[in-house]
């Protein structure tokens, strides 16, 4: 099987040396997705801002790579304070959805600089 690595300057660039997503077969790997803009510009905002920012990366990964989130099958959030659980629980519903949900995994860890990161892997077989 084949991978393909794929990029969108619809989405924050890579923070290093890894792509914003590879297809391999029927799944596509989205890296994990952070808070910061197209240019590369950090969004210093609210809790909200910033998983909204993270969530629209993702979103735009996913259809550069041909899927959707509604592809999703695991969804790994991270969060710096776990107070913010109930903000990002309501816009991974928007984002996600809540019919056929994938499983996830939210675990609080410290991040430098930023309140979320979310990463997912999405499979687009039948």
């Amino acid at each position: 099987m084949a991978k393909r690595a794929v990029s969108t300057p619809e989405a924050a660039p890579p923070g290093g040396p890894y792509s914003q997503a590879v297809v391999a077969g029927d799944h596509v790997y989205l890296a994990g997705a952070v808070p910061t803009l197209p240019d590369g510009t950090p969004v210093r905002g609210t809790f909200e801002e910033q998983a909204r920012q993270v969530f629209t990366n993702l979103q735009k990964t996913a259809e550069a790579a041909g899927a959707s989130l509604s592809d999703a099958v695991r969804v790994g959030v991270y969060l710096r304070d776990f107070g913010d659980f109930a903000a990002m629980n309501t816009l991974f519903a928007e984002f996600f959805g809540t019919e056929n949900a994938p499983v996830r995994t939210t675990i609080p860890v410290a991040l430098s600089g930023f309140d979320i990161e979310v990463d997912a892997i999405l499979y687009t077989g039948s």
